[in-house]
């Protein structure tokens, strides 16, 4: 282990693996949930084209999930100091990235999943879009609860 005058330097790798995590990992949520739920809309748009544009609502919720990690991953990129950053801070930061990054992957798979499904059955039989729209709600927020924890861990250092 290298230290230099500063402190030692591996707390910047976890704090720089924290700002990676939180983009790539909600990324990857939003890209699943984003494809996934295209499949279902272009499916449903052979045979009712006119409910396109309703049936885009997945894939608008899917994206804001990449929006959770991208504020996430700017904050922390933003705390981290050339010097004087210490193992607490980067811990810190490395918990807030995977905590946004992996729930925002899990709520990009389940809004990937309901939204196929859901524009699918939708097409058939309309009663189920408010349904449909509860559930992709209930998806979104589990990226959402990530979001809110990975806020405390950036600004608990005091």
């Amino acid at each position: 282990m290298s230290s230099s005058e500063e402190g030692p330097s591996y707390p910047v790798f976890f704090g720089v693996m924290g700002s990676v995590s939180a983009i790539v990992f909600s990324a990857l949520g939003a890209g699943y949930g984003t494809g996934k739920s295209g499949i279902g809309i272009c499916a449903m748009g052979v045979r009712k084209p006119e409910l396109i544009m309703k049936a885009i609502i997945p894939v608008v919720m899917a994206g804001i999930i990449a929006i959770y990690g991208l504020v996430v991953a700017v904050l922390i990129v933003n705390n981290i100091k050339e010097k004087d950053y210490k193992p607490f801070e980067g811990f810190m930061h490395f918990g807030a990235g995977l905590s946004v990054g992996l729930s925002g992957l899990s709520a990009g798979f389940a809004i990937g999943v309901v939204g196929n499904a859901g524009v699918r059955g939708t097409a058939q039989q309309s009663k189920l879009f408010v349904g449909m729209i509860l559930i992709l709600i209930f998806g979104e927020v589990l990226g959402l609860y990530g979001l809110i924890v990975s806020l405390l861990l950036v600004t608990k250092m005091s």
